[in-house]
């Protein structure tokens, strides 16, 4: 067991897994919404409940002012500011509500006290000794043996007496239903927050069932099989994900299909130089003349080996950021310095076809390495005197650099496969002596310089090697 392996057997997957981790997330979140849900609604319960109180108080004092200034129902003469008169008449014809309290006083004193048919009625020791005594209305709460109480006190008076009308509510019955409307909400919140949970569960799995397989396809990769896939299916983020992951394993296999078709190139390339050198050496005689003789061969095949290796170097190096030491060109000089190196490649009829004329960022030594290196392959896949066009031209952003020969040409089979490493075309006339390495090492410089380079030929009429770059560089 290793040191990672330790500390996570201590704890069940269940529990350690992005799966839970969600829905605790999810179930904190709704636990706090649906806490401050309950108590929302609470508050604002309470609030209506004080709102409807409020207005029965103020509807039962209107009733008795109407009455007030009214007359007598009973024989429909004034009042004339009898105030036990309107008392016992309101107190006879008024029934209070459900847990109200009607109280009278007259000069000081009680002069009457009824509540209503249920529970919520006040205590008369309870009632406040100063409501007696009021002369200008009051409104507030008082606590009591029934609870939270809440009143309207309002004067009255008539030509030769005073008197105070008090109506209260008892705010318990009240709030006892708003608990219940509370706790009936919270009841069904918590069953939603259960309900939810296990949705959240189940979508949760769905949503990283593409996570877990990816997880297993990871796991299950090794570099002798790099041939599963995950299925894809949805446009969102974990669809992307397992687009990109599926991306990275193509470009996985594609590198390690290179990477072994690469090392199978190269030791066949380089067995061959390998064992003629052993095979001189092993049959080095003592006469001079076969020493030089000997001597000379294998210097050649090590110049040889010398150069692949190189050309190897030359490529690994191309895909570094410090490849390149870009400058500012000038295009039309350099083309006719390109031309006049070129010339020195063989006795063949060398023609300046264009010359373009512009600024470009490149590096200038790879650039023409890689000019060069399409100049000599003209060179190998022609004879003496025959016709060698380069050019050069700038087209919207991009500058093109060319060399165009009347050799065999190039088969539309091979014209792609001639730029990968140690391939050669399927037929010329003449074999290269090189081991397939300069067509892609102008591949890369030119694709390290953010261009690309093709051919453009048919058998038996030539073939066109170009070269395009941006003129703003990689």
């Amino acid at each position: 067991m290793t040191a990672d392996d330790e500390p996570r057997g201590r704890f069940p997957p269940l529990f350690r897994g992005a799966r839970t981790r969600i829905l605790a997330a999810f179930v904190i979140l709704l636990a706090f919404s649906t806490l401050l849900s309950v108590l929302a609604i609470r508050q604002l319960l309470l609030v209506r409940t004080a709102d409807r109180v409020d207005a029965a108080l103020t509807q039962e004092v209107e009733e008795f002012r109407t009455l007030v200034q009214g007359n007598n129902p009973a024989d429909g003469t004034p009042f004339r500011g009898r105030l036990r008169l309107i008392f016992d008449t309101f107190f006879d014809r008024n029934v209070p509500g459900a847990g109200e309290t009607l109280v009278a006083y007259v000069e000081g004193e009680r002069h009457a006290v009824k509540s209503g048919a249920s529970g919520g009625a006040i205590p008369e020791a309870a009632h406040p000794t100063h409501w007696a005594t009021l002369t200008r209305p009051e409104h507030g709460n008082i606590e009591t043996p029934v609870g939270t109480v809440r009143y309207l006190a309002v004067p009255v008076g008539g030509r030769d007496i005073r008197g105070v009308f008090v109506v209260a509510a008892s705010l318990s019955s009240e709030r006892d239903e708003v608990e219940e409307a509370v706790r009936l909400a919270a009841l069904v919140l918590l069953s939603v927050l259960l309900i939810a949970s296990v949705l959240a569960w189940v979508v949760a799995g769905r949503v990283l069932a593409p996570l877990r397989l990816l997880a297993e396809t990871a796991r299950s990769i090794g570099e002798s099989d790099l041939t599963r896939r995950i299925p894809v299916t949805g446009r969102d983020e974990i669809a992307d994900l397992a687009r990109t992951f599926n991306a990275m394993l193509d470009r996985l296999e594609a590198a390690f299909a290179t990477q072994r078709r690469f090392v199978s190139d190269a030791s066949h390339e380089l067995r061959t130089p390998i064992t003629i050198v052993r095979g001189q050496l092993e049959l080095l005689g003592d006469d001079p003349d076969e020493r030089r003789e000997t001597i000379a061969l294998v210097t050649d095949e090590l110049d040889r080996m010398s150069r692949f290796v190189d050309d190897l170097l030359l490529l690994a190096k191309a895909e570094r950021d410090d490849f390149l030491r870009v400058t500012q060109l000038e295009l039309g000089a350099l083309t006719d310095e390109l031309f006049d190196k070129a010339r020195s490649l063989g006795p063949r009829d060398w023609r300046l076809e264009a010359r373009g004329d512009a600024i470009i960022v490149a590096d200038r030594q790879r650039l023409t390495q890689a000019v060069m290196g399409l100049a000599q392959n003209a060179v190998q896949h022609t004879a003496d005197g025959d016709p060698i066009w380069l050019g050069s031209e700038v087209d919207l952003r991009e500058a093109r650099l060319w060399v165009r020969d009347e050799g065999p040409g190039v088969g539309p089979d091979d014209q792609e496969r001639i730029f990968a490493r140690f391939a050669r075309a399927s037929a010329s006339r003449r074999r290269s002596e090189g081991a397939g390495l300069g067509l892609p090492i102008v591949r890369a410089i030119a694709e390290a310089h953010g261009g690309s380079a093709g051919v453009s030929s048919r058998p038996g009429a030539g073939a066109t090697f170009t070269v395009t770059i941006p003129l703003e560089g990689p």
